[in-house]
């Protein structure tokens, strides 16, 4: 079986929930703590053996370039005129560009999460790859891009990340997955709602955060965007469903040991900071202690 060595990251949206805000600075570089959301999602991919790793981006998306770039002159300056105790800060910094081969593709085309695929198809020939989002992540132990290469592993298909629903309003939220339990975390899916509502939804299995794709996923997307309507927006989802109509193995993984983070959104952001903030080697004491004088206040 070959081995999964590359990733494609859609990151082209507006992020028009974080106005004003995000007019300059796409969303995926807003941080948590002192790192931006899109690193950490890096640093998954790469810890489960991802070498290249496909962005694709759109307009006012330079920063996120220039984030995985090599630190510029000024900033190794900078930081070498501070002495020992900045030090740590450049390796740190210089680390970043070499975490993997970056490749940057501009989004053209429909909108919708399924163009960013047909964008990249051409990058990965025959090769099964990651598919994820740029503002969101499960936390897991092991993380949940070498969990979907398990499952790939003994299940080879597509294979969705997938989380148990925690409340009503995750119904209206995301899509879910339907069909015949084979482990107590792997689903073999016959059907796929998106924000179903919880009356009319196949399971509690919401399929988030990413993906294991294989290259059968382009045939099935350029069909759907034949079949879709003028002006309507293409979706990863249009093709899986042909595909699980053709029988192609399609499989969702519910994530062990994880906790979904859904950083697209300002309130689910801000709990997202506070709870890693609280996770924060150099924050966490001080941190906690004033969010408990905060409550007291209340």
């Amino acid at each position: 079986m070959k081995k999964i060595t590359k990733a494609v990251i859609a990151a082209a949206g507006f992020g028009t929930r974080f106005l004003p805000q995000t007019k300059a600075m796409p969303k995926e570089m807003l941080p948590l703590v002192d790192k931006p959301i899109i690193q950490y999602v890096v640093e998954e991919l790469v810890e489960a053996g991802i070498k290249d790793i496909i962005i694709v981006t759109g307009y006012s998306k330079r920063s996120i370039e220039d984030h995985f770039d090599a630190p510029n002159q000024d900033l190794i300056a900078n930081l070498r005129s501070g002495g020992q105790s900045k030090l740590p800060l450049l390796e740190e910094v210089r680390a970043i560009s070499n975490l993997a081969n970056f490749v940057y593709i501009r989004q053209k085309g429909a909108y919708g999460n399924g163009t960013p695929l047909l964008n990249v198809a051409h990058l990965l020939a025959d090769e099964p790859f990651i598919y994820t989002w740029s503002d969101d992540f499960i936390l897991s132990s092991p993380n949940r891009f070498q969990q979907l290469i398990e499952a790939y592993n003994s299940y080879p298909g597509q294979i969705l990340a997938a989380v148990r629903a925690k409340s009503d309003e995750d119904y209206d939220r995301y899509g879910f997955a339907g069909g015949r339990q084979l482990t107590d975390n792997i689903l073999k899916v016959s059907e796929l709602r998106e924000k179903p509502g919880k009356t009319a939804a196949p399971s509690d299995l919401a399929t988030v955060s990413g993906f294991l794709l294989t290259p059968e996923i382009f045939k099935y997307l350029k069909t759907a965007q034949k079949n879709r309507a003028s002006g309507s927006e293409l979706y990863y989802n249009d093709a899986l469903k042909l595909m699980i109509k053709d029988a192609q193995p399609v499989y969702a993984c519910e994530i062990k040991n994880g906790k979904y983070y859904d950083a697209g959104n300002k309130l689910e952001y801000l709990k997202t900071i506070v709870e890693f903030a609280l996770m924060h080697d150099d924050l966490k004491d001080d941190f906690g202690k004033y969010l408990h004088s905060l409550v007291k206040q209340l």
